[in-house]
């Protein structure tokens, strides 16, 4: 009878520990559970939210411009947002950002070519700092004019009907070409506004016959890598030191789209990378397509500008 008791205290007493312990472990599932559950969550977080997904870029119709806008316009899109590539005229270009009514720009030449619009409305505008670093204006002659500087011009004024082939008015460019003029002493020369397509054509037209022409140039650009150019020695400053290519965005942005912020924020490449564009471009093809190529064919450098810590 006593051996019947102990048998049964000792089945009873493994049932007690058995339940305990099922106990204790039930509580260690759940707790490796919630740990996991709050690493996933941890993980999970890459970077800021989308926020507000319709955007608005706007950008002057220059070759570089045309690129970078549509390069930075394909990474968003891949990113969630609904873009809108806009051209528009170079001075409305600043008065819409800084007005609210577009989101951004990637487009501001500073310090000098956009010197005058960056005082009228930078400050109503946030500056995010350059996209590219190292552009050049200045007067751009084939490699086969004897001209070294642009002083040398007077000894062309019979054969260029005493003009530069310029072109938007107003950009930052002609107005340096303008200063030249009177820099230099080049009585009776003038910058014959166009635009940045016709000058292009212009200069494509002289090289193919081997006539002398002068155009208001910058870098990058196309054309250096399609044509044997050069820059006029500017010993008088009138085209100013090196230039940045910067990306300026409208206040409340940040909040706005956070995500789209900070891309615009990281977004910076070179000379070789834009000018790669911008020949596919002048090329033939259309430059969503040209972009899209671009995107594709370097993730590794996109992810620069959509990686967040």
């Amino acid at each position: 009878m006593l051996k019947f008791k102990w048998k049964h205290l000792g089945v009873a007493a493994a049932l007690v520990l058995a339940l305990f312990l099922a106990a204790c472990g039930g509580d260690d599932s759940e707790e490796n559970t919630d740990d996991t559950s709050n690493t996933e969550e941890d993980t999970s977080a890459e970077g800021p939210e989308l926020g507000q997904e319709d955007l608005e870029l706007v950008y002057v119709e220059w070759d570089t411009e045309v690129a970078s806008t549509h390069v930075i316009s394909e990474v968003l899109k891949d990113e969630g947002y609904n873009v809108t590539a806009t051209p528009i005229d170079n001075a409305l270009m600043w008065q819409t950002v800084a007005q609210g009514d577009a989101d951004g720009m990637v487009a501001a030449w500073l310090p000098s070519t956009h010197g005058d619009l960056y005082e009228e409305f930078g400050g109503d505008m946030v500056e995010l700092g350059p996209n590219l670093e190292g552009a050049k204006i200045g007067l751009v002659v084939p490699e086969y004019m004897d001209a070294k500087t642009i002083s040398d011009l007077e000894n062309y004024a019979g054969d260029l009907d005493s003009k530069i082939t310029g072109i938007e008015e107003g950009a930052g460019v002609v107005k340096a070409a303008q200063q030249s003029i009177e820099d230099y002493g080049l009585d009776g020369w003038e910058v014959q506004t166009s635009s940045s397509g016709a000058m292009a054509t212009a200069l494509g037209e002289a090289i193919d016959d081997e006539e002398p022409i002068v155009v208001t140039g910058w870098s990058p650009h196309w054309k250096f890598e399609k044509y044997d150019l050069k820059y006029l020695e500017d010993p008088e400053g009138s085209f100013g030191d090196a230039e940045n290519i910067e990306t300026m965005v409208r206040q409340g942005l940040e909040e706005d789209s956070p995500r789209a912020y900070q891309i615009l924020d990281n977004f910076h490449w070179s000379e070789d990378e834009m000018n790669s564009v911008m020949l596919e471009i002048n090329e033939g093809a259309d430059p969503q397509e040209a972009a899209r190529n671009w995107v594709d064919n370097n993730q590794e450098k996109v992810s620069e500008w959509t990686s967040f810590e």
